[in-house]
């Protein structure tokens, strides 16, 4: 009877993001979204919401591979949830995929002009893939967890 609810795996991940190194993971999608940007305006093909989308995508990626990159520090319970992660990568990699996902809707469904649904699709595709280089990246870290004890 070691099974957990979707609730509390829910609230494992969000507590081994508690520790994310969430200041850089916002310096570099946005610098990542103003330069893929820029070099779009300069070369003629410009796409903000793609650009956008990548900064959102990698602002996702950082704050998860940097929550669980140093096991060992924060307090107890941010270690135990990093521990629980790394063992446990998809289940970790959904929250990630999650903000990726609901982050990116807005910008779909205001400036990309797809409608509703159009929107979700590809805000849910964004999701998809930060879950599984989120999911890949934190499986190869995976030994951590074994060095943290």
């Amino acid at each position: 009877m070691n099974e957990i609810s979707r609730r509390d795996e829910v609230s494992l991940s969000g507590a081994a993001l508690r520790g994310a190194p969430w200041k850089a993971a916002a310096i570099g999608g946005g610098a990542v979204a103003a330069t893929s940007f820029g070099l779009g305006v300069i070369t003629g093909g410009g796409d903000l919401v793609w650009a956008l989308g990548l900064g959102i995508s990698l602002f996702a990626l950082i704050a998860a591979i940097g929550a669980v990159s140093k096991p060992h520090e924060g307090d107890r319970v941010t270690r135990q949830a990093r521990l629980w992660s790394l063992k446990h990568p998809w289940k970790f990699a959904l929250l990630p995929a999650g903000i990726a996902a609901v982050l990116d809707y807005p910008v779909q469904l205001v400036l990309d002009g797809e409608g509703v649904f159009g929107s979700g699709i590809q805000a849910l595709w964004h999701g998809a893939l930060v879950y599984l280089i989120a999911g890949i990246l934190t499986l190869t870290m995976r030994g951590r967890a074994d060095t943290a004890r």
